[in-house]
């Protein structure tokens, strides 16, 4: 009897959080609320800087950029804000750490997540992702849905190799 299985993964596609950068850069460049304010985004080693004229005007540039990260169908659990902070001359500015990858700690609590689910199923952990196995497909559905459909999970989650 043949054995199925797929990986649960926690990434993201870097082409698409730089087009989601790009539409909110221009988005903020056209609107009136952001007229005068020289609002930036600036990618710099796994996380986003925000700056703009106040700390509330950084906050709606925050808000666009999940918006339009949305539409690029990246999760918003991938953004985690800092606190806005004051920079020179009354700037504000928001450091936004992109959270991605499945940590030791959360692997298995979602490896328990996934026995739990159907106890049919196989859960090895394999670096930062965690390979599924089983030989009944409607078990690894369970679980997949299962994943999908929990909230306090921190991180955005992926399915992929599904065989």
């Amino acid at each position: 009897m043949p054995e199925f299985s797929f990986d649960v993964v926690s990434e993201y596609d870097a082409a698409e959080l730089t087009n989601a950068l790009d539409q909110a850069r221009r988005e903020t460049g056209t609107r009136f609320d952001f007229k005068d304010t020289a609002t930036s985004y600036e990618v710099k080693s796994g996380q986003v800087v925000i700056e703009s004229s106040t700390e509330d005007r950084v906050k709606a540039a925050y808000q666009v950029l999940v918006e339009k990260a949305a539409r690029r169908s990246l999760s918003p659990k991938l953004f985690m804000p800092g606190e806005p902070k004051t920079v020179g001359r009354g700037r504000g500015q928001i450091e936004v750490k992109l959270n991605a990858g499945i940590s030791d700690e959360l692997a298995k609590d979602l490896q328990k997540r996934a026995r739990a689910a159907s106890p049919k199923v196989q859960v090895r952990i394999q670096g930062d992702q965690l390979r599924v196995t089983s030989k009944d497909k409607d078990a690894l559905q369970s679980v997949i849905k299962t994943l999908r459909e929990a909230e306090d999970i921190p991180v955005p989650l992926q399915f992929t190799n599904y065989r």
